[in-house]
């Protein structure tokens, strides 16, 4: 079983930074996927970042430029820095682990991020 904490989000203004954690406890390796995605209300969940074994990441095109992810293999630990925030990056982010060998996907319980003035 594997289980996701998430932390990092909150009220930020448009323009602002902030940066997602978010924590695995379990089985994780370093080949399994690590990412974010994000729900916005009346939207579907859509996919933010990933980040592969040896640190190949894709991004949405809509934070392309704007977001970083990383991951801490050590703490099973991923990271999503986002900068200049928009009020239409407002949203609940989850954080998801695939398991690669396994093709199961584990989700946290999501964090808000709400951008506004």
């Amino acid at each position: 079983q594997v289980q996701l904490v998430e932390s990092g989000g909150g009220l930020v203004q448009p323009g602002g930074s902030l940066r997602l954690s978010c924590a695995a406890s379990g089985s994780i390796s370093s080949i399994d996927r690590m990412g974010w995605y994000r729900q916005a209300p009346g939207k579907q969940r859509e996919l933010v970042a990933v980040i592969v074994s040896g640190g190949s990441a894709n991004y949405a095109d809509s934070v392309r430029g704007r977001s970083t992810i990383s991951r801490d293999n050590a703490k099973k630990t991923v990271y999503l820095q986002m900068s200049t925030l928009r009020p239409e990056d407002t949203a609940v982010y989850y954080c998801n682990v695939r398991k690669i060998f396994e093709g199961v996907d584990y989700w946290g319980q999501g964090t808000q991020v709400t951008v506004s003035s």
